[in-house]
């Protein structure tokens, strides 16, 4: 899988990237004669989460991931070009078919219920599946995961059950254009031990002055939501980020 494409679900691998964005990081603020606390509050205002200045900090150490949403809006705020080429630059470039239908890249298994180990990149399927781009977002690349668990068996209009597979757009792409609403369902994703864990798992959002929640959809009481709040401090090395926004549910009838 290519550099650029690498960026589908909005993270980068450290282990292919970590010391370009670090340098990237390091070069820009120096250019732009940018503390790393008053790049940490701006993100804060752009993204609509907390990034503390300790974040930023690990950031600029290279120990600590920095999202493709974050580079993006790193970028904006220095008023510098990302350090990758194509697509995350701008709006993503999406290839198409003659028929006008785009790839959509197979991400793996999504926990509904519980979070689940995120594969490494290169166990992703290598064989994307192809349909129209989204009518609402059509500049945004699609990723879909298929769902595992029962936390969404009960979710409104149309239930998540396991084995579906949710079709979404990468949240990166939407690049603050789209305000988080409640009831947006989304895939979220957490992070351990400064970023070398990643779990995901798929909620529906409800919003509050204060704080975020992800809530399951279950009849099964055993699930409960994630609450994260607004001034949520990372520093013990666990963060929270939306990777995708769920757009349609699809599901194979067996022969």
């Amino acid at each position: 899988m290519a550099d650029r494409d690498i960026a589908t679900l909005g993270i980068y691998r450290p282990d292919m990237l970590k010391d370009r964005l670090k340098d990237w990081l390091v070069a820009s603020l120096e250019l732009r004669k940018m503390s790393q606390a008053e790049l940490a509050r701006r993100l804060t205002e752009a993204l609509s989460r907390s990034i503390p200045r300790s974040a930023v900090n690990k950031m600029v150490l290279g120990s600590r991931e920095i999202s493709g949403q974050e580079m993006l809006a790193i970028a904006d705020i220095l008023d510098v070009p990302s350090p990758l080429p194509g697509p995350a630059n701008d709006e993503p470039e999406l290839t198409r078919t003659k028929e006008g239908l785009t790839a959509i890249a197979n991400a793996g298994i999504v926990e509904a219920g519980a979070f689940r180990a995120a594969p490494d990149f290169t166990d992703i399927e290598e064989d994307p599946t192809f349909d129209l781009p989204d009518p609402k977002f059509p500049w945004a690349r699609q990723v879909s995961f298929t769902v595992a668990g029962d936390s969404m068996n009960k979710l409104q209009p149309r239930p998540i059950l396991p084995g579906d597979k949710v079709i979404c757009v990468d949240f990166g792409d939407l690049n603050g254009r789209v305000p988080l609403r409640d009831g947006m369902t989304v895939v979220v994703e957490r992070t351990r031990d400064g970023g070398h864990l990643r779990e995901w798992s798929i909620k529906q959002l409800e919003l509050y002055e204060d704080r975020m929640e992800f809530h399951p959809r279950s009849s099964n009481p055993k699930h409960k939501p994630i609450i994260v709040p607004v001034d949520y401090q990372a520093d013990d090395g666990e963060t929270f980020q939306i990777l995708a926004l769920v757009r349609r549910i699809s599901n194979e009838i067996p022969l």
